[in-house]
Order: structure tokens, then sequence, then C-alpha cells
């Protein structure tokens, strides 16, 4: 899970991995070392679609996507060319609370990533004419969206559970909002958070943290800007709708999703949440519900549970599709398994043979080195925290069945739970 970290500007800290600093002008820079000589590292931004005010749906994400045509000493094309030149990848990311520029490349051509990565975040300079030409690429994005109902049921369901908030909206925006964005409303957002003192520079390889901190200071002296940055607003919600939510999009299967608002990311229920989803819907063939809805059935292809747990908010939800006439059959086997987590706590055998698989797994996805880093660089950017798998199979570790079944009763009360269906 996480550890407590304090900081001081003029020096660096140790935590049990991870080295840290925070420079004079608030950047945090948090480094992993590692013997490889493979680097990831990047810029990771407190600010994504829930920091849009109203009538800025989308722009996070085009600005993101604008960053990475021109600044004043880059065209378009030679910051392709910066990394991907050398045989490294350039890359970015939005979501709903952060955004993430990172780059993978040699140890031997790391001061070139943290040059033009400093560039693009703190120098872009937006032009109009790539304005212009990014809105229709961004448009391309956004309808290839409205064409897969797999994916954008899942930005509706958010829409639906966060109705009224910034945190339900779609992440792109919309086509219409995206074709009127100009230069100016590309720098008004940027000049909000794209500052050092609401960023994190983060590193993963085998460096030395003075070396990185000088490199990135001496990248970033000449953009500092003033910080203007403007709170995200708190979670204010509506009451869900009581009855299914049937969307007719004349889709070969229906599409269903099911599921409730739930803990936000201190939230400690969130560890037995944790280990339900992924006994109900994780990624192995044994959880729960595919085996009662696909294994014993057959009436699915595939069927996923999945959580999310924001600064001050969280959802959980299940996805699947099948044929018309088996949704409600499907629905009523989803029911069944939520029903046996809330009606009596799990076995002793039953309760440590989950622990040992979400052990394995998180163990196994841990050695994933670009997403490890990624994770900790969000992680550190929201909590001044680093990510312990070790405490974090801990807090697996000490979960107890009633905890289990307490958090059950409360997340998968019909009462509380919202069901989206394309048909």
């Amino acid at each position: 899970m996480v550890l407590p970290l304090h900081y001081n500007c003029s020096s660096h800290k140790k935590t049990m991995n991870f080295q840290t600093h925070t420079c004079a002008n608030g950047l945090r820079i948090i480094l992993l070392p590692s013997p490889s000589s493979v680097i990831f590292c990047g810029f990771a931004v407190k600010a994504g679609s829930r920091n849009e005010l109203p009538g800025e749906e989308g722009l996070a994400h085009f600005c993101e996507h604008l960053s990475f045509k021109g600044t004043h000493r880059r065209t378009a094309v030679q910051i392709i060319n910066a990394l991907e030149g050398v045989g490294g990848e350039l890359n970015a990311f939005t979501n709903k609370e952060d955004t993430v520029y990172y780059a993978a490349t040699t140890s031997e051509h790391f001061r070139q990533a943290v040059d033009v990565l400093a560039d693009i975040v703190f120098c872009s300079e937006y032009p109009q004419h790539e304005v212009e030409k990014e809105s229709e690429v961004v448009c391309d994005e956004i309808e290839s969206y409205e064409d897969s109902p797999a994916e954008l049921i899942f930005d509706e369901f958010e829409n639906l559970l966060f109705a009224g908030h910034p945190l339900g909206h779609n992440i792109l925006g919309t086509s219409e909002r995206v074709r009127q964005y100009t230069s100016a409303d590309a720098h008004r957002f940027t000049s909000r958070y794209y500052q050092p003192d609401n960023c994190i520079f983060f590193a993963s390889g085998k460096l030395e943290l003075s070396k990185v901190v000088r490199l990135v200071e001496r990248a970033i002296t000449a953009s500092e800007k003033a910080s203007s940055s403007v709170v995200a607003p708190s979670v204010q919600l509506d009451q869900l709708p009581a009855s299914p939510v049937v969307s007719h999009r004349n889709t070969h299967q229906s599409h269903v999703m099911m599921g409730a608002r739930a803990f936000h990311a201190d939230d400690p229920r969130r560890w037995a949440l944790y280990l339900l989803n992924n006994m109900l819907g994780g990624p192995s063939m044994n959880s729960r519900l595919n085996l009662s809805l696909r294994e014993r059935n057959a009436l699915v292809y595939t069927v996923e549970s999945s959580m999310v747990a924001y600064s001050d908010a969280g959802a959980w939800s299940v996805y699947f599709a099948s044929d018309s006439h088996d949704v409600q059959r499907c629905c009523r086997l989803v029911r069944r398994e939520l029903q046996r987590l809330m009606q009596s706590p799990l076995s002793e055998l039953q309760l440590n043979r989950a622990k040992q698989q979400l052990r394995g797994q998180l163990t196994i996805a841990a050695d994933n080195r670009e997403q490890f880093t990624l994770d900790n660089a969000r992680n550190f950017l929201h909590r001044h925290t680093e990510k312990s798998l070790t405490d974090l199979l801990a807090h697996i570790d000490a979960l107890t069945a009633h905890e289990l079944q307490n958090v059950a009763c409360t997340v998968f009360d019909d009462k509380r739970m919202l069901t989206l269906i394309y048909d």
C-alpha cells in the first residue's frame, strides 16, 4: 500500500525503495533505482478531466495531445524524433485526476528524455494551426469510442454514477466541444495546472538521485511560472436512478453494466472491496462471475468486475455482453453471486485461497517495471507516498471474513445498485 513521507525543500529523503527530493519551486522528484539500463521517466501533472470548468469538457485530454505539437525550441516532428529516433518511446495519457507524460529510453539518452519531456510539459506553444489539425484527430478518437459499445458503456455508466459532477463526464469530451477550442484555451488550462508545484518528475533505472535532480532542475529553470491552479470541486452527487437505464444502440449483443458508488482512495474499506472484486470478476478464469455466467451457463464470452478509487469518491461495477434474451438471466446470476457474499462470511479455506490468489497476481504484476513505475508516480503525485508491495500484501493478509461481508453488504445492496443496458 503506502508509506508516509515528509519533505524538506533543501534535502533528499529516502524510503525503503524510493529516493525523493523536493525542489525550491515545489516540484517533487521520485527515483526508484534499478540495475537496469532501461529508464522509465516522466512528469505527472495533477490535472485531469475533473479539473475542467463548465464548458471545458475534454480540454485536459486535448491539451495532452497539443503538448506534442511544438514548443519554442522544437517542432512537432522534432519532438517525435527526439527519442524515437534513438529507439526510445515518448507517450502520454489523461485520466480523471491526472495527466502523465512519460518516456522509455536507455540510460545514455536519459538527459535527452528529461529535456524533451520538460520542453513539452512546460514550454508548449499550442499553435492555432496545430489546434485545428489535432482537433480532427481527437474527434476521430471520440468517434472510435462511439463505434465500440464495450468501451463507451463504461463512460456512460460513470456519467450516470457521478451525475452532476466533473468526475462523471467523458475524458475525451464531445466532437462539437473539441472543435471549438483554440490556442488560448490550451494556454489558459495549462497555465492553471502545468506548474512545477503541481507536478512530480519520476524515474526508474540505473540512475543517481543527484544527477536526476540536476538535470531536471536545469531543464525546467527557464519555464518556471507563478502558480495559479484552481482547486477541483468536491464530490456532491445526485440520487441514482432507481430502475435500469436502457439505451437503444442497435448493437448485435446487449452490453450491461451493474454497479454502485464505492470508497475513495484513503478509505480503509477499499482493501476488502479490492479482494471481493478480484474474487468476483478479476482476471482469472476461476472468478465467481466467470464460472457462473460463462463456464456453467455459456451465456457470455466476457464478464468482468472493476473498481476505481478517486481522491474523494469511488466506484465498483460489473460488465458483461450477452444475447438480448439472456440479459435478465445474467443479471439474476450476478445478483446471486453478490447475495452469497452478503448473506454469509467466507469460510477460512475460501478466504485463504482468495488471499493467496491475489498475492500471486500482485507479485507478478509488480514485476512489470514500466506499469509499476507509472502506478507509483500517480500514487506519489496525489498522496505524497510510495506504493509498497509489502504493505499492500500486509493489508490483504489482515482482512477478515466479517470485514468482507460488511463491505459486501454496503456496496452490493440492491438499493444502491445502478444498471445500464445497451440494446
